[in-house]
């Protein structure tokens, strides 16, 4: 009887483990349609003229906090001058 009840035991956890996998499953599907409708929009716009490497650092500047922004800012900002890049 242990082993019946074991794999009685064993079955929700089975089954909770197979729906986790699915849905991350789907989740990756989903992520890479995103990654695929983001990679069509930066097409797009170098269609019509714009430069995609500046706008993925627009992009990830939007994405900080203001403060850590300006601070990396104020970093950047030394480093140019002390090479002399004004």
């Amino acid at each position: 009887m242990a082993d019946s009840e074991a794999a009685r035991e064993a079955q929700p956890t089975d089954d909770r483990l197979r729906l986790l996998i699915e849905r991350i499953e789907r989740l990756e599907e989903e992520k890479k349609g995103i990654a695929d409708d983001i990679r069509d929009v930066y097409a797009e716009a170098k269609a019509v003229g714009y430069d995609t490497k500046i706008m993925r650092q627009v992009i990830r500047l939007r994405k900080m906090k203001p403060d850590e922004r300006s601070e990396q800012e104020t970093i950047l900002d030394t480093y140019k001058a002390a090479l002399g890049m004004g």
